[in-house]
């Protein structure tokens, strides 16, 4: 399982449209996609887990690829910002 890190929404997009978009590369294990708590539009950023082959085929089919007048930039999640390895506190 690799989770895909997609950026670059259109503030348009729902997770039924997403989901559709990346379901003709496999089967979306899991999807959640961040959204603004006032206006409920999409914030351009989700999380995307699929098996291993098939993430691998979304990634080369749809980083670069416009959707609603916006850029998808689509690749591995690195995780949280600043957890590398040997980066935190010793306890």
């Amino acid at each position: 399982m690799i989770a895909l890190s997609v950026r670059g929404l259109p503030r348009s997009m729902t997770e039924e449209a997403l989901k559709a978009l990346f379901t003709e590369f496999g089967i979306v294990r899991s999807l959640k996609m961040t959204r603004d708590m006032f206006t409920g539009d999409c914030r351009g950023f989700a999380i995307i887990e699929m098996e291993g082959h098939e993430a691998r085929a979304a990634i080369a089919a749809l980083d670069g690829k416009e959707v609603g007048g916006s850029l998808l930039r689509v690749g591995p999640d690195r995780g949280p910002r600043g957890r590398g390895k040997g980066r935190g506190r010793r306890r």
